[in-house]
Parts: C-alpha cells; sequence; structure tokens
C-alpha cells in the first residue's frame, strides 16, 4: 500500500492549496507577454519540469514513487524524442488538414471563431473544447480493445511510479491521437496563435496532474484536472481507472458521469510494472497480468 505524506510545514501547505494555480497564471502570464517568441512554448513547458522535479524530491506524495536519476533519465530522454516527434506529427497534419478543412469551414459557415475577443478568453475557449474532442477519444481508448491497442495506450498506464515527467511518456503511436484534437480545433475554426497558448496550459495541467506532490485545489479542480483526480485515472483498479479521462479539463468529466475522486493505493495496468521494450509492444502483445485494458473484468463504469 502506498503511503501518501500529509502537508505539515508551512510550505508544504501553501504547495497543497497554491501550487497549480500559481504555475497556471506564472505559465499564462508568461505566453502573453512573450506569445510572438517561438520558443516561448519549450522555455515555459522546461520551467514547470524543472519546479515540479525539485519540488518531487523535495515534498513527495508518495515517497516511494520519487524517481531517482536512473528512472528519471530515462524518462527524460523517452519525453524529448517523442515531444520532437510530436512536432512532426504537428506539422503534418498542418500540411494534409489545413487546406480541406478551410473549405469545410467555408462550406459549413464555421467562419466563426471570435477573433475579437480577449485573447485569453479564445486562449481558453480552444482549450476547453479541444479538451472536450480528447475527453471522448481518451473514453474510447478505455472502452474499446481496438482502440486501447492501436494507440498504445497502455503504456502509459503501465508506469507504478509517476511523476509530472510522465506527462509525456506516451507510445509513439499514440502520438497521432493527442495532437489530432487540438489540430481540428485550431484548423477547422482558424483559431490563431491562441491554440498555440492552449497547447502551454494544456501540457503545464497534464504535467501537474501526473506530479507526485501533495496538491488539493478543489475550487481549481471543477474545471481543471488536477492530480489527485488524475492519479486515480492511473489507478491499477479497473474501476478507478475508467474515470476522470480529462487529462486537463475536468468539466467533461463531471458533465458525463465519468467523475471519480478517491485516494489510489496503487497505479499501472496491473501488478508488475512491463520493461520499456514490453511497453513498446504493447500494441501488439498485452502484459499478462494487465487488470485495465478493455474486455478485462468488468465493463467501463458509467
Amino acid at each position: 500500500m502506498t503511503a501518501i505524506s500529509q502537508p505539515e510545514s508551512g510550505i508544504e501547505r501553501t504547495l497543497f492549496y497554491g501550487l497549480q494555480p500559481a504555475l497556471m497564471v506564472g505559465v499564462l502570464t508568461f505566453w502573453y507577454f512573450n506569445r510572438e517568441i517561438p520558443s516561448v512554448y519549450p522555455l515555459a513547458i522546461l520551467a514547470v519540469q524543472v519546479i515540479l522535479g525539485v519540488l518531487e524530491h523535495r515534498y513527495p506524495a508518495r515517497r516511494d514513487w520519487v524517481q531517482f536519476w536512473k528512472e528519471k533519465s530515462v524518462l527524460i530522454l523517452l519525453v524529448i524524442v517523442l515531444a520532437s516527434a510530436t512536432v512532426t506529427v504537428g506539422v503534418w497534419y498542418d500540411t494534409v488538414l489545413a487546406e480541406p478543412l478551410a473549405v469545410l469551414r467555408a462550406a459549413a459557415g464555421l467562419d466563426i471563431w471570435p477573433h475579437t475577443w480577449p485573447i485569453m478568453a479564445q486562449l481558453f475557449l480552444v482549450f476547453f473544447a479541444s479538451e472536450f474532442i480528447w475527453y471522448w477519444f481518451h473514453r474510447a481508448e478505455h472502452r474499446w480493445s481496438l482502440v486501447w491497442k492501436a494507440s498504445g495506450h497502455g503504456a502509459h498506464h503501465s508506469f507504478k511510479h509517476l511523476g509530472a515527467i510522465n506527462f509525456g511518456a506516451n507510445h509513439p503511436f499514440e502520438i497521432f491521437l493527442l495532437v489530432l484534437p487540438a489540430a481540428l480545433v485550431e484548423l477547422l475554426f482558424g483559431v490563431g496563435i491562441a491554440a498555440a497558448g492552449s497547447a502551454v496550459l494544456t501540457s503545464t495541467l497534464a504535467s501537474i496532474a501526473h506530479a507526485n506532490i501533495r496538491m488539493n485545489t478543489r475550487w481549481i479542480g471543477f474545471l481543471f484536472t488536477t492530480n489527485r483526480y488524475h492519479i486515480r485515472h492511473h489507478s491499477a483498479v479497473l474501476e478507478e481507472s475508467n474515470t476522470n479521462y480529462g487529462c486537463s479539463a475536468i468539466i467533461w468529466d463531471r458533465l458525463f458521469g465519468t467523475f471519480g475522486d478517491s485516494e489510489v493505493v496503487d497505479s499501472g495496468i496491473g501488478p508488475t510494472e512491463p520493461t520499456m521494450w514490453e511497453k513498446f509492444l504493447m500494441p501488439f502483445r498485452e502484459p499478462r497480468d494487465s487488470e485495465i485494458a478493455p474486455g478485462g473484468r468488468v465493463e467501463e463504469a458509467s
């Protein structure tokens, strides 16, 4: 059983209530004043990862989840490679989808994006619209075995020790699904620069959602995913894993009946963690002790 530390010092209580809103405000402010600079996205995410990584070692929620250098270095390398692939997939979607979606936008009268709104309002609009699409994609991964295997989503769930860096530890196949919601919203409606700000917010919240730090910002947790909610989604218990599909926005789970709130005893796909090679092969061969793959013990929670 994983013991979860309680906030004891003043610093821990401050992190408990204030870390997530502080990071969100800080990242959005940084993006707002530097949004024309191409490097703003990697700089913002790097800053978030450094802050969360340091705090995970100093104030871990679960001490046995602390990722030391050997484990962390493998994850960092994996995330860097996958981040590069994500950029490539995004460019490919832009090349393939931009023109046909622009034609569809004109034909269907969808040229309705509120470009006159304040840029931050546009950012949150594209954020929640993209997360709405991702909610259904993610739910499909957990509902249907074919989607689960084709995307390699089980690889993301297979880690027994979670940390902020796990936000980007996905199977290469899943990149195509992860990038698609934001690409559809951006290209279908001709969003513009607000889509880049949404990407920064999404990655920040996904990093927070996987962080091994005690946090409980309930008022933020009405709209946005907190790590308490998302770690429940990473539970090794099927009934708990089939909840909280919103990796960055929890509001859609609340509206569509898949929200859950409880402490998690153990994470992963089953009793043991697959090797990195076994993770890579998961679209083709599911580990024998996997307990959360679709078609397992029980159907998806309603």
